[in-house]
């Protein structure tokens, strides 16, 4: 298929199997779920490829099946914020669609990615007939709110190793990235790109995190074993 088209030209029906990666259908009743699969669309991102922008209209709510996305805006100086990296299992944007409003923020492809999306019509409709997808979203937004006052937090240190830790420790959150479950798949360019740090500074702090028995760096990816310690930022 030609990477010329848009991804929403490339969207496609979703395959039984990233049906199963999707960590809010099992909560809905089978007439809700038969009627959620029938809208759900999946889309192959390309490295680079964007799949919100600021100031365009929400079509879709989104997540990450495979692959690695980032969230971020620009200051009014100019200079790019990332807010969050968002791994396997992570569906995302649900303040957007609730409100119906145009994205501010800009969400990117970091590599080659699977990426599901449901209708707006079809998210406001569960929201109005299934209990279970409104407690799906609820605890969303609730570990978002945290997820980002903590980002607020990473903003504000000083310190390269801490804030590579506290970053670390967001992507491995099990209620919002529920498909990264021990390991997440990243490169250490691409969580210099998250944390905003060079990749070699990101590489020593890795080395630190691996010495004090935080993480373990493994082929392609990383390793959590004291998510604690990672979260507490404390080297």
């Amino acid at each position: 298929m030609s990477t010329d088209l848009t991804l929403h030209q490339r969207r496609r029906a979703a395959t039984p199997e990233e049906l199963h990666s999707i960590p809010w259908l099992p909560l809905l009743s089978p007439s809700e779920r038969k009627a959620a699969e029938a809208h759900i669309v999946v889309g192959d991102a390309q490295s680079g490829d964007t799949l919100c922008r600021v100031g365009r209209q929400v079509t879709y709510w989104f997540g990450v099946v495979e692959g690695l996305l980032k969230m971020n805006a620009d200051s009014a100086t100019g200079q790019s914020m990332t807010f969050t990296g968002l791994p396997p299992g992570g569906w995302f944007g649900e303040g957007t669609v609730l409100k119906r409003e145009a994205y501010r923020y800009n969400v990117q492809a970091l590599r080659k990615s699977v990426v599901a999306g449901l209708p707006v019509e079809s998210f406001h409709w569960l929201l109005d007939h299934s209990i279970g997808f409104n407690r799906f979203v609820m605890n969303q937004l609730n570990e978002r709110l945290g997820q980002f006052i903590a980002a607020r937090e990473i903003d504000r240190l000083s310190d390269p190793n801490t804030r590579v830790a506290r970053n670390l420790a967001a992507l491995f959150n099990p209620v919002l990235y529920p498909g990264v479950g021990q390991v997440l798949r990243i490169t250490q360019q691409e969580l210099a790109y998250l944390v905003g740090l060079s990749r070699q500074r990101v590489n020593e702090a890795l080395a630190l995190l691996q010495a004090q028995g935080s993480i373990r760096i493994e082929y392609g990816g990383l390793r959590v074993l004291n998510l604690a310690a990672l979260r507490s930022g404390v080297l």
